[in-house]
């Protein structure tokens, strides 16, 4: 069993997420020990306890320490079956996080799965609903990763309530992914998103925008929803050739609404001036799809912790190496080789790639046929 360390790096609920998509897409068992160390309130919260029993839902795994607080897991994978789900956090946080969990082993199963997730569906540290909507799963799409998703509720802190639906295919095809420029950029955005706040709010964070972006009035739009309780997000939005980008922050009480707006103008545009296609947040994101398919390279800013974290919990559990290689002084490119002897994507593998490798026709992995 291999044994993977929550401490590690920048210590938080990533390392146990990509574990459990990796153990369930590779069929290895796994200990994560010292689960969110690095975090003022270790072990796992409600979110993180909701992707444990969604990855178990999925292909019956045998597991311990699936509660409130603990800081140690073991999970021993079954094969995954695709169908019809349902993952209720049981409050507001992430359900973005939950999807990303279960999408991949979900993918790469062998029949369609609908999901239906509630909880949180624009939270603080957490990819929304719209960044999912806009940016990841477009870019997946270039890799051969086809899911739809369709929002009946928003979710806002602390209240939750929110629902959503995603539609996941069975990869026929997957593509090694070429992405070192953007292209033109055609269109930017900004959409203020509110329930249950002072109009003011919304309208002085779109003149922040308006102010610190230099966008016309006319792509500047404020929506006004319904949820379970009060909530705010400012979403940024760069329409290029090649991809989408999206830069969130999630308003708070403590900030005013020119700081919440102001974040996310300056995330904007240190990613528009360093002229990368892909986003800090997305490189995070997007790196597994890789690994599990055909592997490749992209350009982005500065890695973060939680990039480097990701790439060496990668490497722990699969032996693939990827290489991060500064460019200039704000564009860095992420590798993986597909000629290394760790990798077998140089192999003239069909559908998958590393799963193809580990599992050939006819064998008892994860994603044999019934």
């Amino acid at each position: 069993m291999l044994v993977i360390d929550g401490s590690q790096g920048e210590g938080g609920g990533q390392i146990f997420r990509t574990s459990l998509t990796l153990s369930m897409c590779l069929q290895k068992p796994v200990r994560i020990k010292n689960i969110r160390a690095g975090r003022s309130k270790p072990g796992l919260l409600r979110q993180h306890l909701a992707c444990l029993r969604a990855g178990q839902a999925i292909c019956g795994a045998e597991i311990s320490g699936d509660e409130l607080g603990s800081t140690e897991v073991i999970f021993k994978p079954g094969r995954v079956v695709p169908g019809e789900y349902r993952f209720a956090i049981g409050s507001a946080g992430s359900t973005s996080l939950v999807f990303q969990t279960v999408l991949l082993p979900l993918l790469l199963s062998d029949g369609v799965s609908e999901v239906c997730l509630e909880g949180g569906t624009h939270n603080g540290h957490a990819p929304s609903f719209d960044f999912i909507e806009k940016s990841f799963l477009p870019l997946m799409a270039q890799l051969g990763y086809r899911a739809e998703i369709e929002l009946e509720r928003y979710g806002f802190y602390p209240a939750g309530g929110g629902q959503w639906r995603a539609l996941i295919q069975p990869v026929q095809e997957l593509k090694p992914l070429d992405l070192t420029s953007r292209g033109a950029l055609l269109a930017t955005e900004a959409v203020v998103t509110s329930a249950q706040i002072p109009g003011h709010i919304a309208k002085r964070e779109l003149q922040q925008i308006r102010k610190r972006c230099h966008w016309p009035e006319e792509v500047l739009h404020r929506r006004q929803v319904e949820s379970a309780g009060p909530g705010n997000i400012v979403s940024l939005r760069a329409f290029s050739e090649q991809i989408t980008e999206v830069a969130e922050v999630v308003g708070e009480k403590q900030l005013s609404a020119e700081r919440v707006a102001g974040r996310a103008a300056k995330a904007m545009k240190r990613y528009l001036e360093a002229d990368v296609p892909v986003g800090e947040h997305l490189a995070d994101q997007i790196l597994l799809p890789m690994v599990l398919g055909k592997g490749g390279r992209f350009t982005t800013l500065e890695p973060s912790l939680h990039l480097q974290t990701n790439i060496e919990v990668i490497r722990q559990l699969t032996g693939v190496e990827v290489a991060l290689t500064k460019e200039s002084d704000f564009v860095w490119s992420v590798t993986t080789h597909p000629n290394s002897p760790l990798s077998p994507w140089g192999r003239g593998l069909g559908r998958g790639g590393l799963i193809e490798a580990l599992f050939p026709a006819g064998g008892t992995g994860a994603f044999s046929k019934h």
